[in-house]
């Protein structure tokens, strides 16, 4: 059985107060510097005049914050522990976090970053080794997301806490039938059982040496490590906010582990800047605009709604190893529709269900009467039995091929659901009473943006079309209703082959093939297989 394993929380030689690796854990600390927190806390409470932190996307993205943006990581903030330390106290303080809160958003934080770059249909198996503090709490929740991702997690938790909030957890991950494996049934070689490692044992507070069992584990992630160098297969290494035995303002020496991702929390922390493997993301969608203000931090944008965001460029990749291997239901001759625009429809209808982005955006593809081609991505607006509709200038390079060779291709590609639909044919305008019905149901900023493009010709500056626009704005302000361009309308694709395309294993995909055929005085559409 496919497995994954977490790593958690070590205990030190020599015990030092519990602090965790993300800014939301309790401190013990002294009075002085307590008071000092509580100070801070109050500052908290006056309003902030700098904006929020804008959201993350999973992007190598610029980072924002005070001043203009910075574009290398060399301009992301780092903290030091104290810093953090002081981070979790106004979190959980005047802020009104608690530590469930945080933990929850950490460990899907965790999760999604993971998603990004190891996809589940080939790094199925994770491993999470979680210790007795916060930092293994975010590997119990990251394994929980896992297994609800479609991978196939395992945890080793030797140091268990009895808090309700930790006993909720192990509940939640047994009810999912996620196996708790012991230090001492773990394999000798984790590479050979699991494709990832998730490191959560140490947070930003550890000092001193590892005591038992947690010695042997980071022993048997730094022999990853040289397998790795030695060119075997071994498992993907992946630490939450340090890895564990650095020291969070130093690293972890020549013998310490080297994660192959490290996702920090709140901001990366100064040990980070010794990070050298390949994928760095920063996790942790929680920091209020008081407390980027506070600190001056400069972390990266969140759009969307990603709880992750890459720090820095990704690694190289060999463009040549790129592949998915694709799982899907089989894509069988007697299972489909007999009219390919039912077909269609149906396919359509799943894409709408599944919430795929933008599942009328099609590839348009024309070709001049000497053959020369030219594709864009169009969005489609309308089909039934007659075609397929989309709108455009017809002055453009696509309309001006059209016009000497009518025919095109259409191509939509659903990554989600791995698959694409090809349809060909001959290609006309809609009527100007349809046209003219569909522009004036476009909102009035596409109808003055239809006017002011003169669509594929040369402009001087992106001023000139915003001073056009601007000036068609104020004129139709009044709410007259604005002219439809003559030079703008619909083309309609009569299809004369459909080709439907469902991904499956070892590149042996489905291919199913509609093509018009007259059988007794009748049209109907015959449908074949195509070799991959």
């Amino acid at each position: 059985m496919t497995r994954l394993l977490f790593l958690n929380q070590s205990l030190s030689s020599n015990p030092k107060p519990i602090s965790h690796s993300h800014t939301y854990y309790n401190y013990s600390v002294s009075r002085s510097f307590h008071n000092s927190i509580s100070n801070l806390s109050l500052a908290f409470l006056h309003p902030i005049r700098s904006p929020a932190i804008r959201a993350f996307c999973s992007k190598p993205s610029s980072a924002v914050g005070v001043g203009s943006p910075p574009s290398m990581t060399e301009d992301i903030s780092y903290l030091t522990q104290r810093e953090a330390a002081e981070i979790d106290e106004i979190l959980m303080g005047p802020l009104g976090f608690s530590v469930d809160q945080l933990m929850e958003l950490a460990g899907l934080s965790v999760a999604t970053s993971i998603a990004e770059v190891y996809k589940p249909s080939k790094y199925n198996r994770v491993l999470a080794i979680c210790g007795p503090g916060n930092n293994g709490g975010d590997g119990l929740v990251a394994a929980r997301h896992l297994h609800h991702f479609g991978y196939k997690p395992s945890v080793c938790y030797p140091k268990r806490t009895a808090k309700p909030l930790y006993t909720g957890l192990v509940t939640q991950l047994e009810s999912l039938s996620v196996p708790f494996i012991s230090v001492e049934d773990l394999p000798l070689d984790l590479s050979k059982d699991f494709d990832i490692i998730v490191d959560a044992m140490f947070g930003f507070s550890f000092h001193g040496s590892p005591r038992p069992p947690f010695d042997n584990l980071i022993q048997k992630l730094v022999c990853i490590n040289n397998y790795d160098q030695t060119h075997q297969k071994s498992s993907a290494i992946v630490s939450i906010d340090i890895p564990s035995g650095w020291h969070v303002e130093g690293d972890g020496g020549a013998e310490g582990i080297k994660p192959d991702m490290l996702v920090s929390l709140t901001a990366p922390k100064l040990c980070a800047k010794k990070f050298f493997g390949p994928h760095h993301f920063l996790g942790g969608r929680f920091v209020p605009p008081s407390i980027a203000d506070k600190y001056k931090l400069r972390l990266p944008p969140y759009p969307g709604t990603s709880m992750c965001v890459r720090i820095g460029r990704p690694a190289q990749v060999d463009i040549s190893a790129l592949r998915e291997n694709y799982i899907s239901p089989e894509f069988l001759e007697e299972q489909v529709e007999a009219d390919p625009f039912d077909q269609f429809r149906k396919w359509f209808d799943d894409v709408v269900a599944a919430g795929l982005r933008e599942p009328n955006a099609m590839a348009l593809s024309t070709a001049s009467k000497n053959g020369k081609p030219s594709s864009r991505m169009v969005l489609l607006k309308g089909f039934d039995k007659n075609g397929f509709v989309w709108y455009t200038n017809y002055e453009s390079r696509k309309a001006h091929e059209l016009s000497e060779n009518p025919h095109a291709s259409l191509l939509f590609h659903w990554d989600g659901l791995n698959r694409q639909v090809r349809v060909e044919g001959s290609v006309q305008k809609v009527s100007d009473e349809e046209s003219d019905k569909y522009f004036h149901s476009r909102p009035q900023g596409s109808q003055i943006g239809a006017i002011v493009s003169k669509q594929s010709t040369v402009v001087p500056g992106r001023h000139v079309l915003y001073d056009q626009y601007k000036e068609l704005e104020e004129k139709f302000s009044d709410g007259s209703i604005i002219p439809k361009p003559k030079n703008w309308g619909g083309y309609r694709l009569k299809p004369e082959l459909f080709e439907f395309w469902q991904g499956q294993k070892s590149r042996l995909h489905d291919r199913l093939q509609y093509s018009p055929e007259e059988i007794n005085g009748q049209q109907v559409w015959k449908i074949e297989r195509l070799a991959p």
